[in-house]
């Protein structure tokens, strides 16, 4: 019985030990598991744009330099304690652009100087009335300032570009008249602090310009190119997978789930107003650099990127549109079609030849000749419904289609606004010139692409030949006026 016993007892701790190691290996294979999964996404997080790993570098050299500071004992003597307000200025103002660096910066620099100042007169104010009345002087003092400098942080102007030196501003008078009253020696404490915050600041937006400098005004550049781009690439990718007519008559707007991916690049547009609002902030911050000179135009861009996500909403409600179930009749597609695609498609080569144009800074070229074909097709659209006979016709069949091609031509109008901007741009920013869009609005772009040469042989009626390119389209005859002069007439051209 007692071999028994211990055999069962010595059972029971095998399978324990077996229990043990089982979920050992299955806990080291969860955390093994996991720690892959965090080493990828950091590798892809510096992949997608290394100049996170360079950032990171900055902030380690700029705090390395400030802590000599505290490290080296001969500056150490002779700022102090007030050399930790280096390192924490450094914490707190590098960021990730040159424009966000000076922004901080610089506010907190001329906040300190400004709030140091009134806050030792405000303290040298309040010792005259005595010790009873100082401390209910300063406190008047603080309650005014502080109240006055809060409420200074609505206007939309002061919160956008002087907000965090209002902070400071509150925060160093607060302290500077609280220490004063206490701390003997408060001027020579308020020279360490500025001279430690001096040198923090002057550090970070040192390295931040010339090591390796990311410009928030080439960034805003680069989004509103790429924004518009991903306009493009949907118009020009709904003309042809919306509108080709189905073979059974029976829908439209089916798009194929491999061909899906380049219609959702519309929606990075939506969310992009503060990125370009905070980029256009700091961007004025900025001096000159490469092609941006000082003063550059970047409320410009605002506007364009406000055109943009309009255009980008229309976008939204026509994709709502598409795989949709409607059943939509021939006749009808066969009206609109080849006016809608070409709108859509041609919308989408002008915004592609605006969103070139910024890139390369250099004045839109193409734009208008795709965008007057566009508004063409607008026109070739209502002609084409008013020659159509829809009296026959199931007006609830037709609503979907018609309301796609409503949105087309209203975005039409949008792509012409946003051009007209993309011009204002390339004046205030003197972009470089171009060729000048020669296409009018009123005759066809056949007439832009030849000539019309009259002309008179002795003893024959005249011929009128017509030109286009390189090619002669044709004569016809003509009546020759018995008043008019001998000898050829002077050239037309279209």
């Amino acid at each position: 019985m007692e071999i028994t016993e211990l055999e069962t007892a010595g059972e029971e701790k095998v399978r324990f030990f077996l229990r043990l190691c089982r979920w050992l290996k299955a806990l080291l294979g969860k955390l093994s598991t996991k720690v892959v999964k965090v080493v990828k996404s950091i590798i892809k997080l510096g992949q997608d744009d290394p100049r996170r790993v360079t950032h990171s570098l900055k902030v380690a050299l700029a705090l390395t330099l400030v802590s000599i500071l505290y490290y080296w004992r001969v500056l150490f003597d002779g700022i102090g304690i007030a050399g930790i307000w280096a390192v924490i200025t450094v914490v707190v103002v590098f960021e990730f652009t040159v424009g966000a660096t000076l922004s901080k910066g610089l506010n907190r620099g001329f906040a300190t100087f400004i709030a140091g100042a009134l806050g030792l007169g405000a303290t040298r104010i309040a010792s005259l009335f005595g010790v009873k009345g100082e401390p209910i002087v300063l406190g008047i003092f603080v309650f005014l300032l502080a109240a006055a400098s809060t409420f200074s942080r609505f206007f939309p102007r002061i919160k956008a570009r002087y907000d965090y030196g209002v902070l400071i501003f509150i925060l160093t008078f607060s302290m500077v008249t609280v220490s004063g009253y206490h701390v003997e020696g408060i001027l020579e404490m308020s020279n360490q602090r500025l001279l430690t915050i001096a040198i923090g600041g002057g550090t970070c937006m040192i390295i931040s310009a010339f090591v390796c400098p990311v410009w928030a005004g080439e960034d805003l550049h680069k989004l509103i190119s790429s924004n518009i781009e991903n306009l493009a690439n949907y118009l020009v990718g709904f003309g042809g997978e919306y509108f080709p007519l189905p073979k059974d008559g029976k829908s439209a707007g089916i798009v194929s789930k491999s061909k899906e991916s380049f219609l959702q690049g519309y929606k990075s547009v939506l969310n992009s107003k503060s990125s370009e609002e905070s980029l256009a902030n700091f961007a004025r911050w900025e001096p000159g650099h490469g092609h941006f000179k000082f003063r550059h135009p970047w409320k410009q861009y605002l506007k364009i990127g406000a055109l943009a996500r309009q255009c980008a909403y229309q976008i939204e409600t026509l994709n709502g549109h598409i795989n949709s179930d409607a059943q939509v009749p021939p006749e009808f597609l066969q009206i609109i079609q080849d006016s809608c695609k070409t709108m859509s498609i041609e919308s989408g080569k002008a915004l592609k030849a605006l969103a070139v144009a910024i890139k390369t800074m250099e004045e839109p070229k193409d734009a208008c000749e795709h965008l007057e074909n566009s508004k063409t097709a607008v026109k070739d659209l209502k002609i084409a419904l008013k020659a159509a006979s829809l009296e026959t016709a199931d007006i609830l069949a037709i609503v979907p289609a018609a309301t796609v091609a409503s949105i087309l031509v209203e975005i039409v109008k949008g792509v012409e606004k946003i051009s007209k901007s993309v011009h204002e741009l390339s004046e205030l920013a003197h972009f470089k010139k171009a060729v000048e869009c020669t296409v009018s609005q009123e005759k066809p772009l056949l007439l832009h692409r030849g000539s019309v040469h009259p002309v008179l042989l002795d003893g024959e009626d005249a011929h009128v030949i017509i030109t286009v390119g390189e090619t002669n389209i044709g004569s016809q005859e003509n009546e020759i006026n018995p008043q008019a002069p001998k000898g050829p007439k002077p050239r037309e051209e279209a």
